[in-house]
């Protein structure tokens, strides 16, 4: 069975011991996995900035970066721009395993209870955790970002990728316990214990899902937060398309089977 908690084949390099901050501030792990972002990232540390200092008199906001296994000059530039940042630690994965896998490895090296998960590529500007944090209430596991809620909004996404997106969610709406408008975004926040409880076998984009399925199977509550999502400026997608979509047949079946035996 895969362990995404492994730390065989990671380099964990603290590169700078945050900073105590005196403060009433509630600590949160922003965890963010890189996959060859190097041409994002530059744009990324100014909005996190920007992030820090609109949340920092509730939030203590720490940032926890995982380079995937990135081919590019992903670990070099992390380490230029957040190496000497005393909000920030880097961790490496010396060969990709998937998003979910540097998701899991983030939540393992996390130092708080509440962590937050979210894309490097700046299509949800971490801004938005301002109004997705309160949602965390003690009887909340799970609050994640919907930009398909009524209230949400979607700017400038190739309409052939909103369809499938769409189209999947309309998908496990069929066969998910809850009823969501989406299952699919990496943009959350959980509470760390109750992540590493779970039997988590995926490593990719499914893995995403696969979360909100065992929180579901398990009866947690599950927050759906309308959020603003955008197109990339930088990069491209590390997303392969077919992959995706297969692996997505495979946990609707998943899914469709717990339902009827249950």
């Amino acid at each position: 069975m895969f362990d995404p908690l492994s730390t065989e084949g990671n380099i964990v390099a603290c590169v700078s011991s945050p900073d105590e901050i005196h403060s009433k501030a509630t600590r949160v792990t922003v965890i963010i996995p890189c996959c060859n972002e190097e041409a994002a990232l530059p744009e990324l540390k100014t909005v996190l900035q920007r992030t820090s200092d609109q949340l920092g008199k509730r939030w203590q906001l720490h940032f926890l970066f995982v380079d995937d296994g990135s081919t590019d000059d992903t670990w070099s530039v992390l380490q230029e721009l957040f190496g000497e940042w005393p909000v920030a630690r880097l961790v490496r994965h010396l060969e990709n395993r998937g998003i979910s896998a540097a998701i899991m490895t983030g939540i393992e090296a996390a130092d708080s209870e509440i962590v937050c998960t979210i894309d490097s590529d700046g299509t949800y500007d971490p801004r938005q955790l301002e109004s997705l944090l309160p949602l965390l209430t003690p009887d909340v596991s799970v609050v994640t970002a919907s930009p398909y809620h009524p209230q949400g909004a979607v700017y400038h996404v190739p309409g052939w990728r909103l369809f499938l997106s769409q189209g999947v969610s309309f998908l496990y709406r069929r066969v998910m316990r809850q009823k969501m408008y989406t299952y699919t975004s990496c943009f959350r926040v959980y509470r760390r214990s109750e992540v590493l409880e779970l039997d988590l076998r995926e490593r990719g984009f499914i893995g995403i899902v696969e979360l909100l399925w065992r929180f579901q199977q398990q009866g947690s509550r599950i927050v759906e937060a309308p959020a603003s999502l955008t197109v990339r400026h930088q990069g491209q997608s590390k997303m392969k398309i077919l992959r995706v979509a297969v692996g997505h047949l495979g946990m609707l079946g998943r899914a469709l089977v717990e339902r009827m035996l249950k």
